[in-house]
C-alpha cells in the first residue's frame, strides 16, 4: 500500500474517534474556583494543634504560661523546684491546667508578682518590695521555703509576729472591724461623712466601769463597738492605729479622735470612747 493511502486511512480513523468521543456522555468535572485551581485546600486543624502543643509542653524543656494575663516562659525543672508545693503539683504527671487560645497553660491568679515567684525558684532571690502581696502568692502556691524566708523579713516579721499576734489577743477584733464598716455604710446616705463610736477597754478594771460609762454617752448604745480588754503590752493608741490601718486596708478613708460627753461623768469618758470618721467624698 502506498504511503498516501496509509495517511488517508489514519486521518479518517482519527476523525472517526473524535466523532465518537464527541457523541459519548463523558462526565464533566466541576469548575474549580481560582483558589482551587492554584492551591490545594487542607482541613483547618489549627485549634486542635494548639491544644496538642500545650500538652506537649510537658515533654519540652520550656513551658509557656499565662498567669492572669501576664505571659511568662520558664522550665519544668523551675516549676518543680519544690516537689511538695502546689506549683510543682500543677506540672507533675498529666497536665491539670487549662490552656489559652495560644496553647499556654493558664493560671487564674494576679500575674503581677509571679515574676518574683519565678525569680526565687530560679536563684533564691528574695523580693524587697510588695512583700505582703508576694507572701500571699507564695502561700497560694505553697512554696514553703519562700514563705518562711518572707516571714523572717523585717516587715512581715513585725506584721505576723508582732501586730497579728497582738490582735489575736483582742476579743472579736476582726468581727468588730466588719461591724464598724456596716454601721458607717448605713449612715452614709446623702452624707459626706459618717461616724462610728468605739469603746476601748484596756484592762479588766476598765471593763468593770463599762456599764456606767456607756450610760453617760449621748449615742445609741447599740451602735457603739466595743474593743478589749486584752493581755498584751500594746496601748490603746496602738489598738486604735491597728483599727485605722485595717479599715484603710479595705479601701476606706478614715480618721479617729477622742469622743467626750457633756454629762460631767466622774470618769474621763474620752479614755474609753473614740469616734472614727469615714470620709466618703
Amino acid at each position: 500500500m502506498r504511503a498516501g493511502c496509509v495517511l488517508q486511512i489514519r486521518v479518517a480513523t482519527h476523525g472517526y474517534l473524535l466523532h465518537l468521543l464527541d457523541k459519548a456522555e463523558v462526565p464533566r468535572l466541576p469548575a474549580l474556583s481560582p483558589l482551587h485551581s492554584s492551591t490545594m485546600s487542607l482541613p483547618d486543624h489549627r485549634a486542635p494543634g494548639k491544644q496538642l502543643t500545650a500538652y506537649s509542653q510537658m515533654n519540652s524543656p520550656v513551658v509557656n504560661l499565662n498567669v492572669g494575663g501576664q505571659m511568662y516562659s520558664t522550665t519544668l525543672n523551675t516549676l518543680r523546684k519544690y516537689p511538695g508545693s502546689k506549683l510543682a503539683e500543677m506540672f507533675s504527671g498529666q497536665p491539670k491546667l487549662r490552656v489559652d487560645t495560644e496553647g499556654r497553660y493558664f493560671i487564674d491568679r494576679d500575674g503581677t508578682h509571679f515574676k518574683d515567684i519565678l525569680e526565687f525558684l530560679r536563684s533564691q532571690t528574695l523580693p524587697t518590695k510588695c512583700i505582703q502581696e508576694i507572701y500571699k502568692e507564695a502561700v497560694f502556691f505553697d512554696i514553703e521555703p519562700l514563705i518562711k524566708q518572707l516571714e523572717d523579713s523585717p516587715k512581715l516579721f513585725g506584721e505576723v509576729v508582732g501586730r497579728q499576734q497582738f490582735l489575736a489577743r483582742v476579743p472579736n477584733y476582726r468581727e468588730n472591724i466588719e461591724v464598724m464598716i456596716r454601721i458607717a455604710r448605713a449612715e452614709a446616705v446623702a452624707a459626706r461623712q459618717s461616724g462610728v463610736i468605739v469603746c476601748v477597754l484596756r484592762t479588766e478594771e476598765d471593763s468593770s466601769r463599762y456599764n456606767d460609762a456607756i450610760n453617760s454617752l449621748d449615742a445609741d448604745r447599740e451602735s457603739v463597738v466595743r474593743f478589749g480588754p486584752w493581755k498584751a503590752s500594746p496601748t490603746i493608741t496602738d489598738l486604735l492605729d491597728c483599727v485605722k490601718m485595717d479599715i484603710e486596708g479595705k479601701g476606706y478613708s478614715v480618721t479617729y479622735q477622742p469622743h467626750g460627753t457633756d454629762k460631767g461623768f466622774r470618769f474621763k469618758t474620752y479614755d474609753f470612747f473614740y469616734k472614727f470618721t469615714f470620709n466618703w467624698w
